[in-house]
């Protein structure tokens, strides 16, 4: 028979020792903390968002005032043969002239949709992706939106096309909000792409 203890060194002992005191100090630590949930985006994202929404309007009402400051209504300028063309049009409708004859109701709706992007975007701006999106459509937005209340219509003064079959006349902010909704269409069909550098 071996007595108690017989047969043990004093490394064993040792180790139960140190796996006591292990256990002791992780009850004593409590449970580990939770994951925080998101809750809003940081304050980098929000200069981002702004930033790109400034920027859009910036360089829309730039190159517009360039526009209606060196050509009369309805006058062209080629730039790359009949491909390209600046030209002063004005649109009274929504994106690229449809909806025409409406341009005070879309002032009102601009208003809300200006709205409505901050608050998605303060509780869906959790991936760069939906920042940047979120951001070139807010700027669009306000673009047009300052047109409406100026003019009372839209300028318009990309004119792109091969011959006589022209696209539509459309802007720098109808460009941004284009891509944004690429983007945002973008996501919906790869929800990956919105968690890409979530914060």
């Amino acid at each position: 028979m071996t007595a108690p203890g017989e047969g043990l060194g004093d490394d064993d002992l040792l180790g139960d020792d140190d796996a006591l005191d292990d256990e002791a100090l992780a009850d004593d630590a409590g449970p580990a903390p939770a994951v925080q949930a998101w809750r809003h985006p940081s304050r980098r994202r929000w200069v981002l968002f702004a930033a790109l929404a400034i920027g859009v309007v910036v360089l829309d009402q730039l190159t517009k005032t360039a526009i209606t400051t060196s050509l009369a209504p309805g006058q062209s300028v080629e730039v790359l043969g009949s491909w390209l063309r600046f030209v002063y049009w004005t649109n009274s409708g929504i994106l690229f002239g449809m909806l025409p004859q409406s341009g005070p109701a879309f002032a009102v709706v601009s208003m809300v949709v200006v709205g409505l992007i901050g608050v998605y975007h303060a509780k869906a701006g959790r991936g760069l992706v939906t920042t940047v999106a979120l951001g070139l459509l807010l700027g669009g937005a306000l673009g047009n939106l300052v047109d409406r209340v100026r003019y009372g219509a839209v300028v318009d003064w990309v004119d792109m096309g091969i011959g006589e079959w022209r696209f539509y006349t459309y802007n720098v902010a109808d460009a941004a909000i284009t891509t944004a909704i690429v983007l945002l269409l973008a996501m919906a069909v790869f929800p990956r792409l919105a968690d890409w550098a979530a914060e």
